[in-house]
């Protein structure tokens, strides 16, 4: 265990993770005698006797529960409104959803702490790096979407115009997916064997990172017309991959692209096919992006997300000075 980490004994609660979130952390922090309990996925308890930091990386549930069609949903969207309430400070991870947050929770701004996330030092690629072996199925040019496969993701418009495109010269592009179906899968299937091009979608399901690499650094670009997003991870790891980016100009993609990659209207279909063939044909094109994306990527750090959270710590803490 590293220097200065403790361990404890989870104490008794209820089992079921409302138990945990409601019995066991109060009784846990108290238990061990913190300052501060951070919560680092939505649930938090709505009392704990200690000063609770709350991370919400979006309010797409609560906002758009359309998209969440479970039985339940009501239940978590109650349970989650309620602990963003009654915590001390919340960390988000991008300006757009501090907003959010705080007009679906009416909680005042101030409260609110942006910690953009970071990107990991093996997505970038080294100087003298060798080609990566793509997996099976998977054959260049395609474009790459990756990240759970929801509706708010959009895809039915990557699909769309990569069957644009290929009418258009790009005879074998490919969509390649990589995550987890959360229900679109067998409707893009559909989609695409109605066009008469079913090798024009490959859903991978979730891959190993090593093979998550390979498609980065294979891919003609990442695509990503998603309708909401808190912040977009796979954005950075393209960027920081030296892929090009195209993504919607919606939620938090454009503050979180910036002008390192195109962006576009999450519906214009002849877009989006007009983007792909650019940056497939127009090497100079192509070069641009790959830079500027590097560029832009290399501002997120972990780094820089840890000595934010750790002042959100020490603010809530009442010892906003300390270093």
């Amino acid at each position: 265990m590293p220097p200065g980490v403790a361990h404890l004994h989870e104490p008794p609660h209820p089992p079921t993770n409302a138990g945990w979130t409601i019995v066991g952390i109060p009784r846990a922090a108290a238990r061990a005698g913190v300052d501060v309990i951070h919560a680092p996925a939505y649930t938090a308890p709505p009392w704990a006797g200690v000063p609770v930091v709350l991370t919400v990386h979006d309010v797409s549930y609560e906002l758009h529960p359309e998209w969440y069609p479970y039985r339940r949903d009501w239940l978590r969207r109650r349970f989650y409104r309620s602990g963003a309430r009654a915590a001390a400070r919340i960390l988000t991870v991008s300006e757009f959803s501090a907003g959010e947050i705080a007009r679906a929770y009416r909680i005042p701004r101030e409260r609110i702490t942006v910690t953009p996330l970071g990107v990991t030092p093996a997505f970038v690629p080294p100087g003298t790096e060798k080609p990566r072996e793509l997996p099976a199925g998977v054959a260049p040019p395609f474009v790459l979407h990756v990240g759970d496969l929801h509706e708010r993701r959009n895809l039915g418009v990557a699909l769309d115009a990569v069957l644009e495109a290929r009418r258009h010269g790009a005879a074998s592009l490919s969509l390649v997916l990589a995550g987890i179906d959360r229900g679109v899968v067998n409707g893009l299937c559909a989609s695409a064997a109605r066009a008469g091009a079913a090798d024009a979608l490959v859903p991978l399901g979730p891959v190993p990172e090593h093979a998550l690499h390979a498609l980065y650094s294979g891919a003609t670009a990442l695509v990503y017309p998603s309708r909401y997003e808190g912040f977009g991870l796979p954005i950075v790891e393209a960027m920081a991959s030296a892929t090009p980016v195209i993504g919607s100009n919606a939620a938090s993609i454009p503050e979180v692209l910036g002008d390192a990659g195109i962006l576009l209207d999450p519906d214009d279909v002849s877009g989006w096919a007009t983007a792909i063939l650019s940056v497939l044909r127009d090497v100079p094109l192509r070069e641009r992006l790959r830079s500027a994306g590097k560029a832009r990527a290399a501002t997120f750090t972990w780094a820089r997300t840890a000595r934010a959270t750790m002042d959100v710590y020490r603010r809530a803490a009442g010892r906003p000075g300390q270093a």
